[in-house]
């Protein structure tokens, strides 16, 4: 029996998981996970080794042997590979897509989903990726999919890190719809909501708005934020 709860927050890019379970983590003190952070090392990982992204049994020995852990510097938490911290490193375009693509092989998510139920099993922790709510802890005490149109979701990645990599909107938006495709139709693992998720489409909402309904759902009292901002 769990003393704290799981909170699994499933959705597209783009859509404010990273932005939304930050805010949550830090309001109800509980452990923030991000899952699709860890892919993303497993990506980059791959790339500093040469290992070609589609070598899904190279990728997956490599995957269980990595040290991904995650730490906290005063409100931010980042992510260290083998003790070096790779927060931004993984925060690519490049490195996202790679995300993506090492993700679709079965030895992959077996290393990552292992690691990441010993990482949150003893519950206060809110986990965000595509499969959180889904496989990883099906069993959470709290599960949201949080969605977005993808021209809006498209938007957000593109004032992110669009301009500064020289993309243009439409662009990013191709890329985007890709990603979308890639994690909705891969076999193993594919996003969907998971059974009894609560549905959120932040494409109108602030994040305040997006966390105080997250907030009311979840099974115990906790606090409130102030202020505003777009996911």
């Amino acid at each position: 029996m769990r003393e704290r709860p799981i909170v699994a927050i499933d959705g597209p890019s783009g859509a404010g998981k990273t932005t939304v379970s930050k805010r949550l983590a830090k309001l109800t003190s509980f452990t923030w996970l991000d899952t699709g952070a860890m892919y993303r090392a497993c990506a980059l990982a791959a790339q500093r080794a040469g290992i070609p992204w589609v070598d899904g049994k190279s990728l997956g020995k490599m995957c269980a042997d990595l040290a991904i852990a995650f730490r906290r510097e005063g409100e931010e938490m980042r992510i260290t590979l083998s003790d070096e911290d790779v927060s931004d490193a993984i925060r690519t375009p490049d490195i996202s897509m790679g995300a993506s693509e090492v993700s679709i092989h079965a030895p992959v998510r077996e290393a990552m989903v292992a690691l990441q139920r010993k990482m949150g099993e003893k519950g206060g922790v809110v986990l965000e990726g595509r499969d959180t709510g889904t496989v990883v802890f099906p069993d959470a005490d709290a599960k949201f999919f949080l969605d977005a149109v993808a021209a809006v979701r498209a938007l957000r990645r593109y004032r992110e890190w669009g301009e500064e990599k020289g993309k243009t909107y439409e662009e990013v938006l191709e890329e985007v719809l890709q990603r979308d495709i890639q994690d909705s139709t891969r076999r193993h693992s594919p996003l969907r909501m998971a059974e009894g998720a609560v549905y959120i489409d932040s494409t109108t909402l602030t994040v305040e708005e997006v966390v105080e309904e997250m907030l009311r759902a979840l099974p115990l009292p906790v606090g409130r934020t102030e202020g505003g901002g777009k996911p």
